[in-house]
C-alpha cells in the first residue's frame, strides 16, 4: 500500500480509536459521573469527539479521491490540531481528586493521558498525509 492511501487510513484508525477511548468511561461508570469527569475542565473533550467524527469523513474522502487530497490533508490537520488542543487542555485541568474518586481508579488514573496521546496521532497522520502529497 502506498503512503498516499496509508496516511489517511492511519488517520481513520486513529480517529476511531480516539472515539473508542472517549466512550470507554460510559461503559465503566454511570453517566452522571462521566458528565462530571468530562465537564471538569474549561473545554470538554466531547467537542474533540465531534471533530473526530468529521475527521473520519474527511480522511475517507481523501483516501477515496472524492475530494481534493491537498485540501483534505489541510482540513484534517487543522481539525486534528484542535482535537489535540481541546483534549490536552482538558487533561491538564481535570483535578486529580476527581479522577481518583471513581470506583475503577485503575482504569481512570491514566485515561486522560491515553486520550491525549491518541488525539496527537490524528494531526500527526494528517501532517504525514500532507507531506506525502507534497503540500508540506
Amino acid at each position: 500500500m502506498d503512503d498516499v492511501r496509508l496516511a489517511p487510513t492511519v488517520g481513520i484508525v486513529a480517529s476511531i480509536a480516539f472515539i473508542s477511548v472517549l466512550v470507554l468511561p460510559y461503559f465503566l461508570i454511570n453517566a452522571r459521573s462521566v458528565g462530571a469527569y468530562y465537564g471538569a475542565g474549561p473545554l470538554n473533550p466531547l467537542l474533540g469527539g465531534l471533530f473526530t467524527l468529521v475527521c473520519i469523513i474527511i480522511f475517507a474522502a481523501g483516501r477515496q479521491d472524492r475530494s481534493d487530497p491537498a485540501l483534505v490533508a489541510g482540513v484534517a490537520l487543522v481539525f486534528g490540531i484542535f482535537i489535540f488542543g481541546f483534549t490536552a487542555i482538558w487533561a491538564a485541568t481535570v483535578p486529580a481528586s476527581l479522577v481518583l474518586s471513581f470506583p475503577t481508579v485503575a482504569v481512570f488514573e491514566y485515561h486522560r493521558f491515553v486520550l491525549v496521546l491518541n488525539s496527537f496521532i490524528i494531526p500527526l497522520s494528517a501532517a504525514w498525509y500532507a507531506y506525502v502529497l507534497g503540500v508540506l
